[in-house]
């Protein structure tokens, strides 16, 4: 297997909004990121993705762009994003920047000239289309509730939205668009920066038919998932983008493609098809959804988070990369969803950086899971700014009238807005965030969980994860071996070793909050080194082909 820097990195997700505010407004900032590059370098990540820094009127967090070449006030300047960038190029940090070129905000230059006159050059930039009986063109749900279309009175049509209405389609059949967004990548990337993760990549090509999709049971709106993802053109599209900017330079490159199966990942990460470096796929954080789609409360059942991580594994070894991650700016936060936020929280988070850790692909850690920050006991509606979660909580009162505890329940259990709540770095008011009321309520249990009090701790979160990056780096099997499932019947336990030339680690989890009985099959050498364990009082446990593993424990052995 070719050997790339990027496959080697390991990623910390920094959501700037949130992450540490240096004015003094509440809002976190450029400068506020600048302060903490120490801290990131020494947890052991050597990749910083950014999420959205751009100019934008903030409908969606910084998803909505309003201008590409500069930056949201509210985060600083250019100038303060070129010391960032120089800064973290001397401590060894690479810089990846969010790239969002399915949509654009409704405030953005192409779209208001694009609204003005069917004649203008910028109508189609963006797709617009007239109605139909009297109606929206087609009867597409948009993913954060009504309609894809919304009706423009200066423009006597409908233009289509795949998320929010003030996030309107670029129209990436028109070679002038793609011409501007390439010359807006190229732009960056003299910049110095290092790559680009890719906001709903597999959505800019769509079905130029534009057919009624199925409405599901229960359901106002068609579905038209499946004629917007993975679309006719969109591996020409992606290839053009490599041909045009990315091939030019050595950068990373991964693309967040919802609703992919695994021959999906083949082409869009093939190592021979010249298009991305790897793909988020959202299988796994895709579980437990019911009629209300992912608002539930429903616990994850760990034979089906097994199957879709031994069957990512197996089919793209040797094929494509994967990317490897729990948590992110758009899911609950990790421990609490895959873990236990309760008195295994401390065991549960460093049984998911283990497993992170151990897996062939990139590991993406999001700020805060290196500490074990757990979802938020949010008190009302009216503490949430997230707005599909604000769009989900009108559609499930519709659903569940006079039923609040319930869909404040499932709001909880879900809502994007867990993983936004301000980064906990000590004990002091706001968690030591900001000088200022937050632009977000912070998690009261900062005073318990924080960076100050993990870096103070020998046996804390942070420290583990520490121990398990040098560990990854040591160990090449960690990055390119080939994945071995074992136990794939067992209810309780992920098990599974990792193989490169005459190296061999084995990997034993116990995802229970009860004790677990381990057989090893007879094809494992009993003969092994414990490497590391979440439990400090295993030190001496030595592998035999039965054990017994105390919950939440995870072990790593060198074998013989």
């Amino acid at each position: 297997m070719e050997k790339k820097w990027w496959k080697e990195a390991v990623v910390y997700q920094v959501y700037p909004r949130s992450f540490l505010d240096s004015s003094g407004d509440g809002v976190g900032d450029l400068r506020g990121i600048i302060q903490k590059l120490d801290y990131i370098r020494d947890l052991g990540a050597n990749v910083i993705w950014l999420c959205p820094i751009y100019d934008s009127p903030n409908a969606d967090n910084g998803y909505d762009i309003r201008d590409y070449r500069k930056i949201m006030k509210e985060f600083g300047t250019m100038r303060d994003f070129e010391e960032l960038l120089a800064q973290a190029h001397q401590k060894g940090l690479k810089i990846v920047m969010d790239l969002v070129v399915n949509h654009t905000s409704d405030e953005h230059e192409w779209f208001q000239k694009s609204r003005q006159s069917p004649a203008n050059q910028y109508r189609g930039y963006y797709i617009w289309k007239d109605g139909k009986d009297g109606g929206e063109p087609n009867n597409w749900g948009a993913v954060f509730g009504g309609s894809v279309w919304k009706f423009d009175d200066s423009a006597k049509q409908y233009y289509m939205h795949l998320f929010a209405e003030k996030q309107p389609d670029l129209n990436w059949e028109n070679p002038e668009v793609r011409k501007n967004v390439y010359d807006m990548m190229t732009w960056w990337l003299e910049k110095g920066v290092d790559g680009f993760r890719m906001d709903v990549i597999n959505a800019i090509s769509k079905d130029q038919r534009f057919p009624d999709g199925e409405v599901p049971p229960g359901q106002k709106y068609g579905d038209g998932w499946k004629h917007t993802t993975n679309g006719p053109r969109v591996h020409e599209f992606l290839q053009e983008m490599h041909r045009e900017v990315l091939s030019k330079y050595d950068v990373m490159t991964v693309g967040e493609t919802g609703g992919i199966t695994t021959a999906d990942a083949q082409k869009y990460a093939g190592f021979d098809r010249h298009e991305l470096n790897m793909v988020f796929q959202f299988e796994h954080v895709d579980l437990g959804g019911n009629e209300n789609g992912k608002w539930n409360d429903q616990p994850v059942a760990l034979r089906d988070l097994k199957e879709i991580i031994t069957r990512w594994q197996t089919e793209l070894n040797g094929k494509a990369w994967n990317s490897l991650y729990f948590g992110n700016h758009d899911q609950p936060r990790s421990v609490s969803r895959f873990g236990s936020d309760g008195k295994f929280r401390e065991k549960s988070a460093k049984l998911l950086a283990t497993l992170l850790l151990t897996l062939q692909g990139t590991p993406f850690i999001y700020q805060g899971e290196e500490i074990g920050m757990t979802n938020v006991p949010f008190q009302n509606i009216g503490q949430f700014r997230d707005i599909e979660t604000l769009n989900a909580y009108r559609e499930l009162n519709g659903r569940y009238p006079g039923e609040e505890e319930r869909v404040m329940r499932y709001i909880r259990a879900k809502s994007r807005d867990n993983a936004r709540t301000p980064m906990q770095w000590d004990d002091t008011p706001n968690a030591g965030f900001s000088r200022a009321e937050p632009w977000i309520p912070v998690n009261p249990n900062y005073r318990r969980i924080n960076v100050s009090q993990n870096l103070s701790d020998p046996d804390s979160v942070f420290h583990y994860y520490r121990k398990m990056i040098r560990l990854r780096r040591k160990f090449p099997a960690l990055i390119y071996g080939f994945y071995r499932p074992l136990l794939e019947g067992h209810e309780q336990v992920i098990c599974f070793e990792r193989e490169y030339h005459d190296q061999t680690l084995l990997m034993v989890l116990n995802f229970s909050k009860e004790a677990a009985q381990v057989r090893l099959p007879d094809s494992v050498d009993p003969s092994g080194t414990l490497l590391i364990s979440n439990d400090p009082a295993c030190e001496n446990r030595i592998l035999s082909k039965t054990m017994a593993l105390p919950p939440f424990e995870s072990r790593v052995y060198l074998l013989s």
